[in-house]
């Protein structure tokens, strides 16, 4: 005999507003990382042509531009990866799966915490420049230069990138806290199938009858 499968329960708007933000952050990162990338060119040409004007060597301009180089390659990449990351924790989110949510709360965690850190480093660099001794008085010079060899609008860019990647965790992380998310995915944990016994319970035997003796009692 044969019973109709239930409809699936409806995904709740808390589920699917994270799903949401969280594939918008991955859409942001990768579009970051482009961006990143194409803008290192023109920085690296202005912080060289600014730099022939101050008593720093050549060698040290070379350290300062691989220096630029690395920091930029080194973002890029980490946004790509956590692309992938931010796309998996959302479909993962929309099968239900409770782990998933709960790996989706540690990297919520610690994207919050890089966000505020990211804010924390650029409002300490231009709150209080970075102070070198009398002898590296050129190597001051070319520091001082990086931040005008961006564009105007990429260090206000990074910065409100960094407070939007803290908000959106925070977003994501007090969404799957709600109510209806947690009857979402306690539904899909209740549903999950259980592991067969590792042995088969033994058929019923009816009693059997009770011992007659061999010989008629005397």
């Amino acid at each position: 005999m044969s019973y109709p499968e239930s409809a699936p329960a409806r995904r709740p708007a808390a589920v699917l507003s994270a799903v949401t933000v969280l594939l918008v952050m991955a859409v942001a990162a990768l579009a970051y990382a482009v961006v990143d990338l194409v803008v290192l060119g023109g920085t690296v040409d202005a912080f060289r042509s600014a730099a022939r004007d101050t008593s720093a060597s050549p060698e040290q301009i070379d350290d300062v531009v691989t220096l630029l180089r690395a920091s930029a390659v080194l973002s890029a990449v980490v946004a790509v990866l956590s692309a992938p990351l931010l796309a998996g924790l959302a479909l993962g989110l929309l099968a239900g799966r409770n782990g998933v949510r709960v790996a989706t709360w540690v990297v919520s965690g610690l994207g919050l915490l890089a966000g505020c850190c990211s804010v924390a480093v650029v409002v300490g660099e231009r709150a209080a420049p970075l102070q070198l001794g009398a002898d590296e008085h050129a190597l001051a010079e070319l520091l001082g230069l990086i931040g005008d060899a961006y564009p105007s609008w990429w260090i206000p860019l990074n910065a409100g990138l960094s407070v939007a990647q803290a908000l959106g965790y925070l977003v994501v992380a007090t969404l799957l806290v709600l109510p209806a998310a947690n009857r979402w995915f306690g539904r899909h944990r209740s549903t999950a199938p259980t592991a067969p016994p590792m042995f088969p319970p033994a058929p019923h035997q009816p009693p059997s009858a009770p011992h007659t003796p061999p010989y008629p009692p005397r």
